[in-house]
């Protein structure tokens, strides 16, 4: 997809540049510096490398940090943005998604995804929930499981609905880039770890988050979130130190150019150090993971309108750009 440059008074993304996995029409995709007015440069010829990718710079980011500052200031030969396709910024090994972590919308969901035979008021069911995430962050229990690689794909990319999935979806979610291995690290150190921030959308069909067939299974975060697609994810990765505050950024989701999610990260139960620090207990975070943070309240459970096809879903968030996706319903 084509990307209009920004104007003078609105840039693309916080800070000096963002890093961006582009192509050119029928090249291959190739690590990029973008600069807020939509300029480019090919990182492959700034460090000699044309095999370079995003997820390298990733491995190597403490000795990469400086020389991309340095190409911020003096990129030397650029070219618009305008014409190339624009990528998932990075291919990740792991996905980490974190589930229950926006107060107003786990109630939501918890009224939404009433149980056969419960006739409680919907004041008493909001109440049992609200009370659930009290405890919850009380007790310092953030919710992480696994998802898959091969459902991100790109930011502008259409999104297939498949054919099995009733009810799908949206979730748009602050996305955290592992830029430094992380394995039992603290709260106090994890931010240590980052990168940078992208945006997501972690699609999820609820008609088969929970498995009826054996109710004391559980979820089924397979079958319900990672269709091929069901992520997309980008446009940009903003390195951490262009924006150092993440507790009060704007999410916001529009469907069909009607908002339905706008929300504040202040609503997280958990912070992006806490969830960073609670999947790095259990498992080695690797430079280009993600760390998704959860969904605010406004889901289409919540409206009582799921994704169709023809939908547009846009998404953005404070500092990080603008996602804009087609559904497409699958075809036999």
């Amino acid at each position: 997809m084509f990307v209009k440059p920004a104007s003078a008074a609105s840039a693309l993304f916080a800070g000096p540049f963002a890093l961006a996995t582009l192509s050119a029409p029928d090249g291959p995709a190739f690590p990029a510096l973008v600069t807020p007015d939509a300029q480019v440069a090919d990182l492959r010829a700034a460090f000699e490398d044309d095999r370079l990718t995003v997820r390298d710079l990733l491995e190597g980011w403490e000795t990469a940090l400086p020389r991309l500052r340095a190409l911020a200031e003096d990129a030397g030969s650029t070219r618009p943005l305008a014409g190339f396709r624009v990528h998932a910024p990075v291919e990740p090994r792991q996905v980490f998604q974190s589930g229950a972590n926006y107060r107003q919308h786990v109630i939501d969901l918890h009224v939404a995804h009433r149980a056969p035979g419960d006739d409680r008021p919907e004041e008493e069911r909001r109440a049992e929930a609200a009370g659930i995430m009290d405890r919850r962050a009380a007790e310092d229990l953030p919710y992480v499981f696994i998802g898959l690689p091969s459902a991100i794909t790109g930011p502008y990319d259409d999104v297939v609905l498949p054919a099995w999935a009733e009810k799908p979806d949206w979730e748009l979610e602050l996305a955290v880039v592992i830029g430094r291995p992380a394995h039992q690290v603290p709260v106090a150190q994890a931010l240590d770890h980052v990168a940078g921030y992208t945006i997501a959308n972690d699609l999820t069909d609820r008609a088969t988050v929970f498995r009826r067939d054996m109710p004391q299974i559980g979820t089924d975060w397979l079958r319900s979130k990672n269709a091929p697609g069901f992520t997309p994810l980008g446009p940009w990765i903003v390195p951490a130190e262009s924006l150092p505050e993440t507790g009060d950024l704007r999410l916001t989701l529009k469907l069909n150019g009607e908002t339905m999610q706008d929300e504040s990260t202040k609503d997280m139960i958990f912070d992006v150090a806490r969830m960073v620090s609670y999947a790095s207990q259990s498992a080695r975070l690797l430079p280009g993971d993600l760390v998704l943070t959860g969904s605010p309240a406004g889901n289409g459970m919540h409206w009582g309108r799921l994704l169709r096809d023809g939908d547009v879903m846009e998404g953005s968030v404070t500092g990080l750009g603008v996602q804009r996706t087609r559904c497409v319903a699958e075809t036999s």
